[in-house]
């Protein structure tokens, strides 16, 4: 049996950043999101974001792919989303996401950013997030082709 352990710190956003995420649905989305996960065998470590994206920090099994988790979680709960119909407008994710590898002693500084977002947006936009992580892991040379 192999042994795997990569952690993944993905972020994602609405389609066209609108913020939809709202107070009365953003726990709810996201204890869905975590228990949905546990059902596809999807290693969710923390989840959390505020109105326009999501935050998730998980772990890689060994039949697993960064593309095909984040897939995963994205159209179960924009199905779900609609489907409760608790937004009177149709949900949809933005297809483009980041996701950057987390180093094993990194770990607890990502699962606090992550548990932390409503605090952390007080003090910053997403734009200056989105734009921090662009310069952080050097992105810039894809960024013609990022539109989060």
């Amino acid at each position: 049996m192999p042994f795997v352990k990569v952690w993944i710190h993905s972020v994602w956003t609405t389609k066209k950043r609108e913020s939809l995420i709202n107070d009365a649905i953003r726990k709810e989305l996201f204890d869905h999101i975590y228990q949905n996960a546990i059902n596809k065998n999807i290693l969710i470590d923390s989840i959390n974001g505020y109105t326009e994206h999501v935050h998730c920090l998980f772990r890689l099994r060994n039949d697993q792919t960064i593309s095909k988790v984040i897939q995963l979680i994205k159209g179960e709960s924009s199905f779900w989303i609609n489907h409760q119909k608790l937004l009177k407008t149709k949900f949809q994710w933005q297809d483009e996401y980041f996701a950057v590898s987390v180093n094993e002693s990194q770990i607890d500084i990502v699962r606090n950013y992550i548990n932390n977002q409503e605090e952390h947006h007080r003090k910053k936009t997403f734009n200056e997030e989105y734009n921090e992580f662009i310069r952080k892991y050097d992105f810039k040379v894809y960024s013609d082709n990022i539109n989060l």
